[in-house]
């Protein structure tokens, strides 16, 4: 396999050069399951661990390979290999774990298109979809709406959820399809690009595993049933794997997630709620926080029936975990910099011992 089939890049060609790494094998996490790898190179695939620099340096997950990183290889046997180098990231999607403060975990990494997979039989919910876009949009990876199930509802029924997804999430694809039927199958695979990165998202039991299953065209992932008791899906894939599709094109799976917090500074959500931002700009004071303020836009437009409610909580909901995230981060960037001195004087120190 050519490494332009896996996504590489004359930028990240131009990396290892710039870098000196000609000595490495150049290769792409495939799966990752307890820091343990799999690598996919020219030669084959390697099961690989990383050198203990980056394990020693590494201030949080977010310094560890993830799936669909680009990663400088060296192998020692026909199997196994050793990560040196992690080559930078040209998108993140990354979730900041609901209930754990400064838990930030990688999903994926160098995606292009996002599928946003939502059941339309069971806990349908645009909110989801609202969060999903903004981790996409802070990503900067293109969002598509896929709505899984529609067999199991009419047409009348798939067309009004697809109009009530279109009326609140503006100029995002939205496509309805049955993995039973393999109704809509084709309007996917027509987007689908040889040597384009995708990555599917969403709750467990809403068809990620079976749509995989069904466009690669063999049992790729388990897969598991809804349980009829609390209509909830099992988590049938319990780690991450990328999938080279016979069209060309690369996906990626994902456990299934029922809570994602968002990790956003703002631009994510200033995209998501380009509707509200806009009617920002009006309201009568500048740091206006939308909520029990005289002279808001924003409220007053709810008021009149201008700007959907749904929306508009959905935001506040959204922006109260923002401010948090922030107030967080800010606190792990001051432990990180004094983990940084440490590591600093560290090798200052160990510098002497070996003059």
């Amino acid at each position: 396999m050519l490494l332009e089939e896996l996504g590489y890049n004359k930028s990240l060609e131009e990396f290892r050069k710039t870098n000196n790494l000609e000595g490495f094998e150049v290769g792409r996490v495939v799966i990752e399951h307890k820091e343990r790898y799999i690598v996919k190179t020219e030669n084959g695939e390697y099961e690989a661990e990383i050198v203990g620099h980056i394990r020693f340096t590494a201030v949080s997950r977010e310094d560890y390979p993830a799936v669909g990183d680009w990663v400088a290889l060296s192998v020692f046997d026909s199997n196994f290999g050793v990560i040196h180098k992690i080559y930078p990231r040209r998108s993140v999607i990354k979730r900041q774990a609901i209930g754990h403060n400064s838990d930030i975990q990688i999903i994926a990494t160098n995606i292009d298109y996002a599928f946003l997979v939502q059941a339309v039989d069971r806990d349908f919910n645009i909110n989801r979809l609202e969060r999903y876009l903004t981790i996409c949009y802070t990503s900067k990876v293109e969002p598509i709406i896929i709505l899984t199930k529609c067999d199991l509802i009419d047409e009348q029924e798939i067309n009004r959820i697809t109009e009530n997804v279109n009326a609140r999430i503006e100029n995002i694809p939205v496509m309805a399809i049955s993995n039973q039927t393999q109704f809509g199958y084709e309007s996917i695979k027509s987007i689908i690009k040889k040597g384009k990165t995708y990555c599917m998202l969403g709750s467990s039991g809403v068809g990620k595993s079976t749509l995989l299953n069904n466009l690669s065209g063999k049992q790729v992932m388990k897969t598991g049933s809804i349980s009829q008791s609390t209509s909830k899906g099992k988590h049938v894939t319990s780690h991450r794997e990328l999938i080279i599709l016979d069209s060309g094109g690369i996906l990626i799976d994902n456990p299934g997630m029922r809570e994602v917090g968002i990790a956003d500074s703002a631009s994510g959500l200033e995209k998501t709620f380009d509707r509200i931002y806009e009617l920002s700009q009006h309201c009568k004071y500048v740091d206006c926080t939308h909520m029990h303020e005289v002279g808001c836009a924003v409220t007053e437009a709810v008021e009149q029936g201008e700007l959907d409610e749904g929306t508009y909580q959905n935001y506040i909901k959204l922006e109260k975990e923002k401010k948090h995230f922030e107030t967080t981060l800010a606190d792990k960037r001051r432990h990180e910099k004094i983990f940084g001195k440490i590591i600093k004087k560290y090798k200052q120190d160990m510098g002497k011992y070996e003059d």
